[in-house]
């Protein structure tokens, strides 16, 4: 499924929610999360590749696989938690998605801790040696 596809479908799934929401607003909603998670499982399909190519480079530049696993995990948390709150946000619940943001930001944080002190010691072990 090409770009031209997710996007006459999200098209479509936006004038159903518009003609419904007044109507059937639970139902309406639903169309809209269930075609949302539809388009990010296509999309991750085509996020696999790029993930190779950055595996690729990454072990051509000699980097641990931890750390490149680490980025992958934060990248996918990054793009799961904004999904979530912008659904939550359709669904006129401000507060829900705002603490979903938050969460994502606080594991985001704890996933890079690792990273964040190897640069240090890196910079430390830099300025050492000079």
């Amino acid at each position: 499924m090409d770009i031209l596809q997710i996007v006459a479908l999200g098209l479509l799934s936006s004038l159903l929610y518009i003609v419904l929401k007044d109507f059937h607003a639970p139902f309406a909603f639903l169309i809209v999360f269930i075609t949302s998670i539809f388009i990010f499982l296509l999309v991750v399909q085509q996020i696999h590749l790029v993930f190779q190519v950055i595996k690729t480079l990454g072990e051509q530049a000699n980097v641990e696989s931890f750390y490149l696993e680490t980025i992958f995990k934060i990248i996918g948390i990054a793009y799961i938690t904004e999904i979530g709150a912008h659904l939550t946000k359709d669904a006129g619940l401000q507060s829900v998605a705002t603490n979903i943001e938050l969460a994502g930001k606080i594991f985001i944080l704890i996933l890079a801790i690792p990273i964040i002190t190897a640069v240090i010691e890196a910079i430390m072990n830099f300025l050492s040696f000079t």
